[in-house]
């Protein structure tokens, strides 16, 4: 949704939002109605990477820039739509418009490319979809409260970032190290913690564990062609005592 500023660019000079978001940000108000804007397009556009694009995309949203809702289609494809705002408080003045006229209306709906067939959620609204996430990282980011009050999440910020606490899961990190990196250090005042848990997520995931060396097997048997002996080697031939420059370079 454009609206018409002629004072100067607040997103430009936003205090809180990262270099990453604000600059993705530009990107996609640039793009016309109905451009495909899923992390993965994203990612393959530009060097980021999906993680530092997810979590861009999560500042944004909480900063009211981007509105992401889930719609089902009459085929039953459920489909990701996202507004973008360049004036995040002309959302409550903008009635949202019919679905025919949303080019007249200047709204900027832009359906990502992750559309996947998805049975309807039970017991929720029209539209609604919930993910399936890894309990761990679900309760693992709800008790975060008991460790410091300030960190009180809603259950959509925790389901949003449950995946990024199951990356540093998957990448061995034990639960306790997570939660001290979550809530050492905290800034006083704490006024955006959903945000500051994306950012420490997002550039502080750890490496992936290194692949433990695997023990070289050893050499098939091999029947030598001159004696018959067995004798281990990566290729058929003759053993180490039949091998006329073996035996020679031994007798000097």
């Amino acid at each position: 949704m454009n609206c018409r500023s002629t004072g100067r660019c607040h997103l430009a000079q936003h205090r809180r939002l990262s270099l990453v978001a604000i600059g993705l940000a530009v990107h996609i108000q640039s793009l016309p109605a109905g451009a495909r804007i899923s992390i993965k397009t994203l990612a393959d556009r530009f060097p980021e990477g999906e993680t530092r694009i997810a979590a861009a995309l999560r500042e944004l949203e909480a900063y009211g820039y981007l509105e992401r809702t889930r719609e089902r289609l009459p085929s039953g494809r459920v489909v990701t739509r996202t507004v973008s705002y360049n004036q995040p408080g002309a959302r409550a003045e903008a009635a949202p418009p019919p679905a025919p006229e949303v080019s007249k209306a200047r709204a900027h709906a832009i359906t990502s490319a992750d559309v996947r067939p998805t049975p309807a959620p039970p017991d929720s609204l029209p539209g609604a979809y919930v993910p399936q996430l890894p309990d761990a990282a679900v309760d693992l980011l709800a008790d975060l409260r008991r460790h410091d009050p300030r960190l009180l999440l809603s259950e959509r910020d925790v389901h949003r970032l449950a995946p990024d606490v199951a990356a540093w899961l998957e990448r061995g990190a034990a639960p306790d190290a997570v939660r001290r990196t979550l809530t050492a250090n905290l800034p006083e005042p704490l006024r955006h913690p959903t945000a500051l848990l994306a950012h420490r997520l997002t550039t502080l995931l750890p490496p992936p564990l290194p692949v433990p060396a695997t023990t070289a097997r050893p050499d098939p048997l091999q029947t030598c062609e001159d004696c018959d002996r067995a004798f281990r080697a990566p290729a058929p031939g003759r053993c180490r005592a039949c091998r006329p420059d073996l035996t020679e370079a031994c007798a000097a």
